[in-house]
């Protein structure tokens, strides 16, 4: 189970770090899922992708990876009005399969749930 953690902390925390990074490559995806009652879309962008991958980075930190989940926590909760949005407007993503943008709200949660794993401090042996 130790070995299965790890790998899962370290894909978790890669996950993380291309996502942030990808805000960077491709913000214009990351601005057209924006929530019209939003400001600033192109900056909120921006502090997520730096966000994502300060907090990927800090989660492989032992002193600073239960924080680090957490704040992975809040910012997949935060995130979450983008992925509702682009469920209840299809027609604004026509290269989006219609069940794709459903199927991201559920997994929105298995994301939440696998960050949470790393909020446990280890048991010590």
């Amino acid at each position: 189970m130790r070995s299965l953690k790890l790998v899962a902390h370290w894909l978790l925390a890669a996950v993380f770090i291309a996502a942030g990074a990808n805000h960077f490559y491709n913000p214009d995806f990351y601005v057209r899922i924006m929530p019209p009652y939003l400001p600033w879309h192109l900056e909120l962008v921006y502090v997520s992708g730096v966000l994502e991958i300060l907090l990927g980075v800090l989660l492989l930190i032992t002193r600073f990876s239960v924080l680090a989940a957490w704040g992975l926590i809040a910012l997949l909760i935060a995130v979450f009005p983008a992925n509702i949005h682009m469920a209840v407007h299809p027609d604004l993503y026509p290269e989006i399969p219609r069940g794709l943008l459903y199927a991201r709200l559920p997994f929105q949660g298995v994301f939440i749930a696998w960050t949470w794993w790393f909020t446990q401090k280890p048991a010590r042996a």
